[in-house]
């Protein structure tokens, strides 16, 4: 189905950070958009008020007529709803063109060129990053990112000035070999889903996959030192980047006073005395792949520098709450291990001498089961641990697979303790006196805690 011929749009699970970036594309071009997802949140009353109708309610009553001509309306549903979801199974018996997420974005790169962002962690900050950078310069570029932007309020960019589109590209289920990039980043490739792929070694040969289908005019960009080797098309233009060395690298970095300043290094020369608007070292890495992607995309140097000092980051990614001289909490989206690392070093970086409390939402039975020790490893960075039980998500409960596991892994000197999540706001408030630093952690519904953390630690 060509998209100019797509009268309305029907979204299962509308309510994702993905599908919703889709949902406000749609509105965008005039389409009639409707949708379901399992409970109301802030984004889709947010949805709703911009001119989509969805409901909270597994019913096929509640599909609107204006969603049930098959000639003329397109199904898209995430991969977290089930098979047996009964509106997804009228739409397959009624005849219905079905598509994931991931497929409708391949659509889009097929007709544009898609700037992708690939990897384990870090890839959504970079896409963020990168779409700031491009959509702010004379090139332009449309975006559908993976979080909502701190600059612009929203998950969805658009623009007329280039045929470029930012997409975060997910490994998850194997959704990215659905794109076919222009241009990718790949920023980390630590084993994760590995209900889906079974081995690391799986999940790196879907990485080597993936670059396969970069175009052949295109550009691959790959942080230095990963387990995979690219089986790009000829023609495909392969360059290196990290923190201090490859193509694309930082040089004189500047630490201190609440700042980070680097000089950006480019196969053409130096940019000197970018300010990084979120100075967080883990942003020294982000902001060379981003830059890397959007110079290579046309972005002046001037543009660049302009363009990091101005970047306010993600909601969910290292998003601070609450900052004053005697309490600091913010709210982290990481969920694997490697990202929990990074996120605690960061924290002691900013805040060397302090007492740094973490509460930890584990998100799925699987992951956890996998990498509770090095979960417990890296949540050991921390001096004080609070776990909540595990955020299912998609899955069924696996026996003897609990929070309990990376309690009992947690180094000696942690200071830990584990509550149910409905207990999180009445621990916070026991302890409000003594916490100084507080970073809550995980992909589940944690997030849905912060307004109230933030109220109970500026009382």
């Amino acid at each position: 189905m060509e998209i100019d011929s797509i009268k309305s749009v029907y979204f299962i699970g509308a309510g994702g950070i993905g599908m919703s970036a889709l949902v406000r594309y749609f509105l965008s071009l005039g389409k009639v958009v409707a949708g379901y997802d399992r409970t109301s949140s802030e984004l889709t009353e947010r949805l709703n008020a911009e001119g989509a109708a969805i409901h909270y309610e597994d019913d096929c009553t509640m599909i609107p007529d204006s969603c049930k001509d098959k000639a003329h309306t397109l199904v898209v549903y995430t991969p977290a709803v089930p098979q047996e979801h009964s509106e997804l199974t009228w739409f397959r018996e009624q005849g219905f063109e079905i598509q994931k997420r991931a497929q409708l974005l391949g659509t889009i790169t097929r007709s544009r060129r898609g700037l992708c962002v690939a990897g384990t962690h870090g890839k959504t900050t970079t896409s963020t990053m990168a779409a700031h950078l491009i959509y702010g310069s004379h090139v332009g570029t449309t975006a559908f990112l993976g979080g909502i932007s701190q600059n612009y309020g929203t998950n969805l960019l658009l623009t007329d000035k280039s045929d470029y589109v930012v997409i975060e590209a997910d490994e998850f289920d194997r959704s990215f070999h659905q794109l076919r990039p222009y241009m990718s980043v790949i920023t980390s490739t630590d084993p994760d889903h590995l209900d889906i792929y079974g081995t690391p070694e799986a999940y790196w040969e879907s990485f080597e996959k993936y670059t396969s289908l970069i175009r052949p005019d295109g550009v691959l960009i790959i942080h230095e030192g990963l387990e995979i080797k690219p089986q790009v098309q000829p023609g495909v233009r392969v360059y290196t980047y990290s923190r201090d060395r490859g193509d694309f690298h930082a040089e004189n970095i500047r630490v201190g006073g609440g700042e980070i300043v680097i000089d950006f290094v480019h196969p053409e020369g130096t940019v000197k005395d970018i300010r990084l608007g979120v100075p967080l070292s883990v942003n020294i890495d982000n902001g060379v792949a981003a830059m890397a992607m959007a110079r290579l995309a046309g972005v002046t140097d001037e543009e660049l520098r302009a363009g990091m000092e101005s970047f306010r980051g993600v909601e969910r990614r290292f998003d601070f709450k609450l900052k004053s001289a005697t309490k600091v909490y913010l709210s982290d989206y990481a969920h694997h291990p490697a990202e929990i690392r990074q996120s605690a070093l960061s924290i002691r970086e900013l805040y060397a001498g302090r007492k740094v409390t973490a509460i930890f939402q584990p998100h799925l039975y699987s992951r956890t089961q996998d990498f509770y020790r090095e979960f417990a490893e890296s949540l050991s960075l921390f001096d004080e641990v609070i776990l909540t039980d595990i955020y299912p998500a998609r899955e069924l409960p696996i026996p003897g697979v609990t929070s309990q596991l990376i309690y009992d892994n947690l180094a000696a000197h942690v200071q830990k303790l584990m509550i149910s999540k409905s207990d999180v706001l009445a621990t916070v408030e026991a302890k409000k006196d003594e916490l100084e630093v507080l970073v809550t952690l995980g992909a589940g519904d944690i997030e849905n805690y912060a307004t109230e953390i933030t109220k109970i630690l500026k009382n």
